[in-house]
């Protein structure tokens, strides 16, 4: 049995410069996303100046933009929360930067540290809190931008009712003279 590697095989790709694509200047791939992300994350320069910590609400500030796509920058202090949600059509990549965030899905509870990732689709739902006693800093890039965050009851929850729908009244018939 013959044990060639690939590159014995191909030859090396860099001697094939023709064949190489050349980089992208924006992100078109999850995989291409997901490195933006972490390339950002891994350089705080880019980043670290800008956070800032509201005890009354989370803290938000758009580091990025590019075609149909943001990149969102959020301080977490301990207990805050988004509430249950999804991201409307957006696709995501959640990057914690600093700290520790929790994650509840319908499938559980997990611990974000740094530098862990979520990735999700359209109308993946879930619940991130500061359950830490540390602030946290987290990286979302939406794709297409974020233009709904629709809120949900959570697990457990009554979802509230509709109001019954109106009745009309009939019209009343007069009699012909």
């Amino acid at each position: 049995m013959n044990s060639d590697s690939d590159l014995q095989i191909a030859g090396d790709i860099l001697e094939v410069p023709h064949l190489m694509q050349p980089p992208r200047e924006h992100p078109a791939t999850v995989a291409e996303f997901a490195g933006l992300a972490r390339s950002l994350a891994a350089d705080r320069s880019q980043w670290e100046h800008l956070v800032e910590y509201d005890a009354v609400s989370r803290w938000y500030h758009r580091l990025r933009t590019g075609p149909g796509y943001e990149v969102w920058l959020l301080s977490w202090v301990p207990g805050q929360g988004s509430g249950r949600h999804d991201h409307g059509r957006s696709s995501g990549v959640l990057t914690v930067l600093d700290g520790t965030l929790t994650e509840r899905t319908e499938r559980g509870t997990r611990a974000l540290t740094a530098g862990a990732q979520r990735v999700f689709a359209p109308g993946y739902t879930h619940d991130v809190v500061n359950d830490a006693l540390e602030p946290a800093v987290s990286l979302h890039i939406y794709y297409p931008g974020l233009t709904e965050m629709p809120m949900l009851p959570g697990p457990g929850s009554v979802r509230p009712r509709r109001p019954p729908p109106l009745r009309t009244a009939r019209p009343v018939r007069r009699p012909v003279r």
